[in-house]
């Protein structure tokens, strides 16, 4: 609890002290009329002079219309009823709606500022300084300063300040400020980095990759700020509705007031104040407490503020409301394949020699692929491991086919089907369909190849599942070959996949749903999940873009509506499942606020004119306020429930 919420908190409770003091006085010694109002003002004035400043202040400023308007007009009309009637009895009500509503007030400050902690304690990740290394010297700069190629370091306890590669050092980062993930990761040289994780142990040297104006810390901090712009249509719709509906219960109100009292009056009824005015201003001043539309102003927004800041928490970050809303009503959801449902890193599965063992085939396509970049050079390394390498000579690359040099005297190809077919040995190789197959030839004879295939991520199972159980159809997307899309298919539970698919292939088969099954009419949404610069226009032209944001390219997480910062499949389900539980919070509370205010109101016009219920007449200031306050404190402690 903030300072100024403890200051409330205090003040609530004196104003209770003095309120039920009143009460005493006026109950066991009766005091003079004056003596009755005063004793009710003084706790009055205590909790509510900042509502009555703020309702004066916005009056002078033109907005007149807000719930201090009404709260003022509704108190104060209170108390001058009890001046004209010179009954102090009824001079609670006054004081009654003023503790309440800052009640109200409290438990929506406290609301708010949760949510709120979970989305702020992010511009805690925001490095101040970063450890330059210049000329054999560490100077303390912003990282704003620090060029790309340059290199920082981060000492234990420290945060990351840009995104880099480590070239020295081996240590474990907190990551949990950007993935929400509790473990440490461990990184040593080569691996890479990214802003805002936390140094635990080692000190590292990295190698700046990105200047601090595209970091992934910094992106998070514009997504974040941006959030609040994209509004939901049901928040557009209630901000909108409390702009005509205050001003219209107000008039309401008067209407209330003035016309069945002149009415009367004009007909030769009495117009004296206690039979004919005052019945129907209680009634407008009850009217305009119960028709408050704070329940619905208040809880609709937070509501989506919660998703967004519970969201936030656990590596998911929304740019807006609107995308809450769209996302409760996905009913597909398209992945891309590499980087996205595996790892985009590749792993050799099998090896097939001919004319030589698989220990001389593995040996070497080890050493011709010694200074190739390619994924499956790297992952023909890996598999080779640290052991000594034969000789390499004339090492060349061969654009688009693969790579030749010559190793202990013999020339080695290593390559695809088409440098075998340029070496015409093409039909020497057999049909292999279980993934990315790099073939060996020596001195222009075939003598095996190895099979490699890019890896499932660990929980890309488990999100299909979800998803399956979330009655969400799921289709896989990708450019890479039919083959190697049907690899990766066979361990997936997929409702369908596309392959060898270009950019605008991807955009043409997610927008087809939408015009197959009516999507113009929102019945329902699609949602594209992606990392790469590729994916970047189908990010754009789904209903929802949902990028893999910390190894993703900055197209994809610039063009995409929700990020997931810990790169996992199984985050999907997870933010469709809270975006549902936050759209059903946002209609409870709509049905909710409208039940019990127009039952109130029902109750107290039964009350008003049949005998028997005419005993809660006496209670319509305590009805009033409960149909505004109460309702406001039930609907916003509904919506904090989308923080869990």
């Amino acid at each position: 609890m903030t300072g100024s919420q403890k200051k409330t908190l205090l003040r609530i409770l004196l104003s209770l002290i003095l309120f039920f003091g009143a009460l005493a006085v006026n109950a066991i010694w009766n005091p003079p009329f004056w003596a009755g109002v005063l004793t009710m003002t003084i706790p009055y004035l205590f909790i509510g002079y900042d509502v009555l400043w703020s309702a004066v202040s916005r009056l002078f400023s033109g907005q007149i219309f807000d719930e201090t308007f009404l709260m003022s007009v509704a108190s104060l009309g209170a108390l001058l009823l009890c001046v004209v009637e010179k009954d102090a009895g009824e001079a609670h009500e006054a004081a009654a709606i003023m503790i309440f509503y800052k009640v109200g007030e409290l438990f929506q400050s406290i609301a708010v500022g949760k949510s709120r902690r979970s989305v702020s304690s992010l511009l805690n990740m925001m490095p101040e300084l970063a450890n330059l290394e210049k000329n054999g010297t560490t100077e303390s700069v912003s990282p704003e300063e620090v060029q790309v190629g340059q290199t920082v370091l981060v000492r234990p306890g420290e945060r990351v300040p840009l995104d880099g590669v480590v070239i020295e050092g081996t240590s474990e980062l907190n990551t949990a400020a950007l993935t929400g993930e509790s473990l440490p990761r461990e990184v040593t040289e080569g691996d890479e980095v990214v802003s805002g994780c936390v140094n635990l142990s080692g000190a590292l040297r990295i190698k700046v990759v990105k200047p601090f104006s595209q970091s992934t810390v910094r992106r998070i901090m514009e997504l974040v700020e941006s959030a609040g712009l994209n509004k939901s249509k049901s928040e557009n719709f209630i901000t909108a509705f409390s702009r005509v509906y205050t001003p219209l219960v107000t008039g309401v109100a008067l209407l209330m007031a003035l016309i069945p009292p002149l009415a009367m009056g004009l007909s030769g009824g009495n117009w004296g104040f206690a039979h004919t005015w005052r019945p129907f201003i209680h009634a407008a001043l009850m009217f305009l407490i119960v028709s408050c539309p704070c329940a619905l102003v208040i809880s609709v927004p937070m509501s989506f503020f919660g998703c967004i800041g519970g969201a936030c928490s656990k590596g998911i970050l929304m740019k807006g409301s609107v995308y809450v809303e769209r996302l409760s009503k996905c009913k597909t959801v398209f992945f891309d394949k590499t980087g996205t449902l595996t790892k985009g890193s590749f792993s050799v599965k099998e090896l097939l020699p001919e004319h030589c063992s698989k220990e001389e085939l593995l040996c070497l396509a080890a050493a011709v692929e010694k200074y190739s970049t390619h994924p499956l050079a790297k992952a023909i390394r890996e598999e080779y491991g640290d052991g000594p390498l034969p000789e390499v000579s004339e090492y060349k690359e061969l654009a688009g086919r693969g790579v030749a040099a010559t190793v202990q005297g013999r020339k080695i190809c290593a390559g695809n089907l088409r440098m075998m077919k340029e070496l015409g040995i093409e039909q020497s190789i057999p049909e292999s369909s279980k993934g990315s197959a790099v073939y060996l030839a020596r001195d222009g004879e075939y003598i095996g190849c190895i099979l490699a295939s890019d890896t499932l991520k660990e929980d890309s199972v488990q999100a299909l599942k979800e998803l399956k159980d979330l009655g969400i159809r799921r289709v896989m997307l990708t450019g890479d070959r039919a083959e190697n899309a049907r690899e990766t298919v066979r361990f997936l539970d997929l409702d369908a996949y596309h392959a060898q698919l270009l950019p605008e292939d991807k955009v043409r088969l997610v927008r087809e749903p939408a015009a197959q099954d009516g999507q113009s009419s929102g019945n329902f949404t699609v949602a594209f999940v992606g990392d790469g610069i590729n994916d970047a226009p189908v990010l754009a032209g789904a209903d929802v873009g949902i990028a893999m944001g910390a190894f993703g390219s900055d197209a994809a997480v610039e063009a995409a509506d929700v990020v997931l910062m810990n790169d996992r499949p199984s985050d999907v389900p997870k933010a469709i499942r809270l975006c549902r539980k936050t759209m059903r919070l946002v209609k409870e509370n709509i049905i909710l606020a409208l039940v019990v205010k127009f039952g109130v109101l029902i109750l107290l016009g039964l009350a008003a004119v049949l005998p028997a219920l005419s005993v809660l007449e006496g209670y319509a200031g305590e009805f009033a306020v409960f149909a505004d306050v109460g309702v406001s404190v039930l609907a916003i402690l509904n919506a904090m429930r989308a923080m869990r």
